[in-house]
Order: structure tokens, then sequence, then C-alpha cells
């Protein structure tokens, strides 16, 4: 019997590449909804190829005009995300939960209500709703897979494993496109340059928050809060090579660690096959890749936000949720010119200890409708807020 499988943010990067991998094997797979924000041809041309009869647009706008152009189609086509569970009548067997940023965390959470698993994509979800998404796959009883590469290899690398025996955390970083410039030659690099990763293809927000380091920090904390563990289990390291995504240092003296190509294609594979046997078809193996894998600490100097990790609580708060509203606000503003590459760091490291935002930090939300608030309460600050 084939798997029923809903991708939500089906036109993203790691939505595609969930899209392939189940066209390529249709034998074990159908596809029983498709979401995306606006991209209204691609979502389509998705739903043409695999005969998918319902699709949703989140976009109004670009819901009504898909709607007036497929008058007496087959494929049904629904506009409101709030309204998954009159979409998806039966549970399914697995869902992709791959819509970018904090729009994707109700998503997220109406959908482990109707899915035996559901893989995560969305690290923004889980660092500032993590205790919400718990809380529904513990009252759903649905399995969870973290499908970025460092926490999927992480899970994989922990299965059978006491989490008590765990000394230390590895999670490893390229480094991105300025790992080997002086500081001084990047200040005010413009973002093209910044959007060039050495290894992956991602998106524009991912790739400057890579060039950064921020993303290690996210992963950090999402990692934190997937395996409950404290933030001085885990140290980044730099490996140029993102061959290898995570090691794990054991108190028994065992090292593990796994070792992938820079293919999200791998993580999400695995997972829509979990504990089952399939070729991948990655050929040979190349031992070239473990050929002097060269890790090394990363220079505070030229990562500055590194220092944000000691800045981390314990406990749930508003902490994560004003961290990654900064940061989206920063980003945006580099990516539109409005700042530089050094403004970019500095300004982070620094607005997160401004008191307008420190007041919030022993607090903690009660539901989603409070991060959304405190998402917007950031945002009106920082319009008002002159940045260097």
């Amino acid at each position: 019997m084939k798997k029923k499988i809903v991708i939500l943010g089906s036109t993203g990067s790691i939505g595609k590449t969930t899209f392939d991998i189940i066209k390529k094997n249709q034998k074990d797979f159908e596809i029983i909804l498709l979401t995306t924000n606006k991209n209204t041809n691609k979502i389509l041309q998705q739903a043409k190829q695999l005969k998918v009869r319902n699709i949703l647009v989140s976009s109004n706008v670009h819901y009504l005009r898909l709607k007036k152009r497929l008058k007496n189609n087959k494929i049904k086509i629904h506009n409101n995300l709030d309204n998954l569970k009159n979409i998806i009548k039966k549970r399914v067997d697995y869902t992709m939960c791959a819509i970018s940023g904090l729009a994707g965390l109700k998503p997220t959470i109406d959908s482990i209500k109707f899915s035996n698993t559901i893989a995560i994509a969305n690290k923004e979800s889980i660092i500032c709703g993590w205790q919400f998404i718990e809380s529904a796959l513990r009252k759903n009883k649905t399995k969870f897979i973290p499908i970025d590469s460092e926490h999927f290899s992480i899970w994989t690398l922990l299965k059978n494993q006491n989490i008590k025996n765990v000394k230390k955390i590895y999670l490893t970083a390229s480094g991105g496109p300025f790992l080997n410039k002086k500081n001084s030659s990047i200040a005010n690099i413009k973002p093209k340059y910044a959007l060039k990763h050495p290894n992956w293809k991602m998106g524009k927000k991912i790739s400057i928050d890579s060039s950064t380091l921020m993303n290690k920090i996210f992963e950090v904390i999402e990692a934190k809060k997937i395996f409950n563990l404290d933030i001085d289990k885990f140290k980044i390291i730099i490996h140029p090579k993102s061959y290898i995504h995570a090691i794990i240092h054991f108190k028994n003296g065992l090292v593990k660690f796994l070792a992938h190509d820079t293919n999200m294609a791998v993580p999400i594979m695995n997972s829509l096959y979990i504990n089952e046997t399939f070729d991948y078809k990655d050929g040979n193996l190349n031992f070239e890749l473990l050929n002097g894998i060269n890790f090394k600490n990363p220079d505070i100097k030229k990562f500055p936000v590194l220092k944000l990790l000691n800045k981390v609580p314990s406990k749930p708060s508003y902490f994560e949720t004003i961290l990654i509203s900064i940061n989206d606000f920063l980003v945006m503003k580099y990516l539109k010119g409005d700042i530089n590459y050094l403004s970019l760091n500095n300004n982070l490291v620094k607005l997160i200890k401004t008191p307008y935002f420190t007041r919030f930090y022993k607090s903690n939300p009660k539901n989603i409708i409070d991060i959304r608030i405190m998402v917007k309460k950031v945002v009106s600050y920082l319009n008002k807020t002159k940045l260097n």
C-alpha cells in the first residue's frame, strides 16, 4: 500500500526535494496535499505531474487568481492554512513541514494531529514553539523526525543510545564563503557574495545566516530543545568540506559521526523510508572527502554571533523569538542594501542585550498567539531604531 504524504511548503527548497524523491518513487507514495504561499505555477505543475487532487495557496491574492484561472478543474484549490483539519479527512502516513519562518509553526502543530510521522525542516518552529510541538506529538502519538542534516545526524546516532551517556555533541559548520577572508575585507561586502555558499544550495535567508554562523546558533538551540540537553553539551566546530554533519563523544570513550553528501535528499529520503531498505544511488564512497577532514575551532572575532550562545536561557522564554525576529529583520535590511555586512553582525549582538528586550527573557509564551505578538513588538521597536 502506498504511503499517503502531505508536503507543507512544496515549492521551497526542501519541499521541492521531497516532491522530486516521491516523483521518482511513485510506486511507494501518494501525495494528498501540497501547499505554497504564492508560487502557483510551480505547485500547479507539481499537482499535474503526480495527479494531486488538493493544493493550498495561502496568499489570498494568488489563490483568487489561480481559482479564476482553473474553473471546472479536477484539482481542488484551498486557501486557509488554518483549515488543514478539514482538508485532510483521514490520518496520513507522513507530513513534511517545510514552510519557512514562524509562519510554519501553527501548520506544523495542526498537521501533527493527522499524521503518523511528521518531519520538520523548519528550525524557527522548533526554536520558538518546541514546547507546543512536543505536547502535540505526545497527545496525538505522532512520530517526529528532524530534517536539518545536523539534527537528523544526531537523531540517527542516538538511536538505541542512553542520552545520559552523551559527553559532548559537535555540530559542524562550513564557515561559509568568508572563512578564509580577513574581517576588513568583508565589512562592506555585497549580498551577492555572501549568498555564494561553498557547498550547499540554499535560499537567500539561510545562506546569509550561514555566512555569519547564525544558522549554527539556531541549530544549537534547536538541538538543545529536541534532545533535551543543556547548552554546554554542544560545541560548534568548523569543517569546510561539510561532509560530516555531527559528531557525538560518549562518556564510555566512543566517538561516532555521521557523514553524507551535501544534498538534503539524503536525510529526506531516509525519513520517508524510515526503518526500510532502499537504494539512494549515490555512487561509490569518495574517500577523498574523508582525507584531511580539517576540523578547527571557529574564530569569535570573525563570527561575533558566537557570543550569543552564552545568552541562551536554560528554560523556554521569549529570548528565542526575539533572537529570530531581530536576525530576520537585519538580514532583510542587509539584502536590501540598507545596512552593511559588519552592521549585520554587530547589531545582532548589540540589540539582543537591549533593556527593551531583556525584560522579556524570564517570561515564557503561553501559546502561538503570544509568539506572534512578540514578533510584532520586535519589528515595531526595530523600525524605530537607528541602526549603526
